[in-house]
């Protein structure tokens, strides 16, 4: 428990499944006040009314495409309104559809970096000003562990998530300033239901085995556990860093 969380706004993008649904029932089972977007409406729902089934207060949610800045700063806007001035931004959303190099398209190609990459700045852009009045604030960008691995069959991913840590570094002076944290955890290949269902089989299950340090599977709930520290008090003077989160595969 972190105590620090208790009381605070926390904005997570992306947070209706997956690694961002273990991220918003992290932190609402600290006692924060937490609002997130996701594209998907009945994930969403579900996860909002388990939540509450639990004991626990209902995050805000708002069902938004964040390929579209300004419904997403709108959505920061309305949440903040609700809750506070956010104190946590986690910048979560993305999306690792294959592909090759021979079949990008100039379209393609921006529409992998309006949702793997553009949010993250954005929603920086619209929280900065509620931390600098609250005198502190943590951003956690999620970034990937799988480009620096030479992943293959999602360059345009490999792209935008290389990106995320010049862009926790290149704003980690400017916003420490305010007392902004900001800081990357990157994960390693995470069993989220999409993982499972999509990419994991036999010639997967070996590649773990061969490259995780440690023989257990990443879970959701690994990531948030990092999440939760850097949001918290407990990471006070950590800023302009990448913290892997990956079974030692990295």
């Amino acid at each position: 428990m972190y105590p620090s969380l208790r009381g605070k706004s926390v904005f997570v993008t992306g947070g209706g499944s997956g690694i961002g649904a273990a991220m918003v029932a992290a932190f609402v089972a600290q006692g924060a006040r937490v609002a997130f977007v996701d594209v998907a409406e009945s994930a969403s729902q579900a996860l909002a009314q388990q939540l509450a089934a639990a004991g626990h207060a209902a995050p805000w949610w708002r069902k938004c495409d964040v390929t579209d800045v300004v419904a997403l700063q709108s959505a920061v806007a309305d949440a903040a309104s609700a809750l506070g001035d956010f104190s946590v931004l986690v910048n979560n959303v993305a999306s690792d559809d294959r592909h090759t190099l021979e079949s990008v398209t100039p379209d393609y190609y921006d529409q992998r970096m309006a949702i793997n990459e553009r949010p993250a700045f954005f929603a920086i852009q619209a929280v900065v000003p509620g931390m600098r009045r609250l005198g502190a604030g943590s951003v956690i960008n999620l970034g990937s562990t799988g480009w620096q691995g030479k992943g293959a069959g999602y360059p345009c991913y490999a792209i935008a998530k290389s990106s995320v840590n010049g862009l926790t570094r290149g704003l980690a002076k400017t916003l420490g300033q305010d007392r902004i944290r900001i800081n990357t955890v990157s994960p390693g290949w995470v069993m989220t239901e999409r993982q499972i269902k999509l990419w994991l089989d036999a010639s997967g299950e070996e590649e773990i085995k061969r490259n995780q340090c440690l023989p257990d599977k990443l879970r959701p709930d690994d990531i948030a556990r990092m999440v939760l520290f850097l949001a918290s008090d407990d990471g006070a003077m950590c800023t302009a860093q990448e913290f892997k989160v990956d079974a030692g595969w990295s």
